[in-house]
């Protein structure tokens, strides 16, 4: 048996174990092509479906496959709440026993289009929870995107676990501070230096608070903006290693939590860098249409999450001293499960596929 038909078949058996319903018909058919992406977007390295589909196991001719993963692609059924979001229910509640680390960035995808997504951080590396794509380069999405994004992922986060949202200066809406808020989440988010903070009458501009380098000045009980939302605390953060100060607001209480929280934000740029050009080149995906791209998504992420999951394997069942080295590991958990995928399939073995995070000792966290 292939390589790919290997891989084709335990990710099929793996998306159809954790389906909520038993796929029939056209669904069934759709789950079997939605494996066939997976396979080929790890096999070549690409999200560019002539590329994918030398990489999908089929009888048929390389043409055809990537014609039926074009029409996937275009079909309007493909929807996220059947392909996606069990999945991403079933990655939150594997990570559930602990705080659920939130954070919401955009980034360039495909041929003119922008993505925003939601991640969960996960071990230094940024798990996709949901997104939405516009046309557009770079630049800012309103903030209604935003809350309604964040409606989305609300709906699938475990019922009464600990949440915390980051956001960077893009994501400081009161808007969008309200409905976190209104969830019961905690939140940190970057703001901008000419941001007005009202201090018990007093109105100034967060630049204007004398923080030096290598310090932190934190202001409770405020409000901020024209609007006067509050109260919340405002941090002046110069890290020593900055050039200038960060700028933030939180619901948190302590200081020293909300920027211990903020400095993982910078995490969820391993995701679109992995998904890039340190993986999967979804920059360099022909596809224009936002509503296409948000469908090869769809099996980009699983994709994603899987690889993931091996490289977690790979520590947690002592792979890195067979595939790696034995002194010390130099590479991220999305390159060690590309290599332990690799291993197990040159030495024709078993292909564990999952799509939530395994339990971990405390060693290896």
């Amino acid at each position: 048996m292939s390589d790919n038909r290997r891989r084709y078949r335990a990710i099929r058996k793996s998306l159809k174990d954790l389906c909520p319903f038993e796929p029939k018909g056209n669904q069934a058919r759709h789950l079997n092509t939605l494996a066939g992406l997976i396979c080929g977007i790890i096999g070549s390295n690409s999200s560019h479906l002539p590329k994918v589909a030398k990489k999908a196991p089929d009888r048929t001719k390389k043409e055809s496959r990537a014609k039926r993963f074009s029409r996937w692609v275009n079909n309007e059924r493909i929807e996220f709440g059947i392909y996606y979001q069990p999945y991403a229910q079933a990655l939150l509640t594997s990570l559930a026993h602990h705080t659920l680390v939130l954070a919401m960035d955009g980034s360039e995808m495909g041929r003119g289009c922008l993505t925003l997504m939601v991640s969960v951080i996960y071990r230094k590396r940024a798990l996709p929870i949901a997104w939405i794509v516009v046309q557009g380069h770079k630049g800012h999405f309103p903030e209604e995107t935003h809350v309604r994004l964040l409606e989305q992922v609300h709906d699938i986060v475990p019922e009464g676990c600990d949440v915390i949202f980051l956001g960077d200066g893009e994501f400081d809406g009161t808007t969008l501070q309200a409905t976190v808020a209104a969830y019961n989440w905690q939140y940190v988010c970057r703001t901008a230096r000419n941001t007005q903070i009202n201090e018990d009458g007093d109105q100034f501009p967060f630049h204007e608070v004398d923080v030096q380098p290598g310090h932190c000045i934190g202001l409770p009980d405020v409000s901020i903006t024209h609007q006067n939302y509050g109260p919340v605390l405002t941090i002046a953060w110069w890290r020593a290693e900055y050039k200038e100060p960060i700028y933030l607001v939180t619901n948190m209480e302590l200081v020293e939590e909300a920027c211990y929280w903020y400095a993982k934000r910078f995490r969820i740029e391993t995701f679109f860098s992995d998904q890039k050009s340190r993986g999967f080149n979804m920059q360099k995906s022909h596809i224009s249409d936002p509503e296409r791209l948000a469908r090869l998504m769809i099996a980009a992420c699983l994709a994603y999450i899987w690889i993931i999951y091996l490289g977690v394997i790979a520590k947690r069942d002592g792979w890195v001293k067979i595939i790696h080295r034995t002194d010390r590991c130099d590479l991220s958990l999305f390159q060690l499960g590309l290599d332990l995928l690799e291993h197990f399939l040159d030495e024709h073995l078993s292909i564990p596929v999952a799509f939530q995070m395994p339990t971990l000792t405390e060693s290896v966290r």
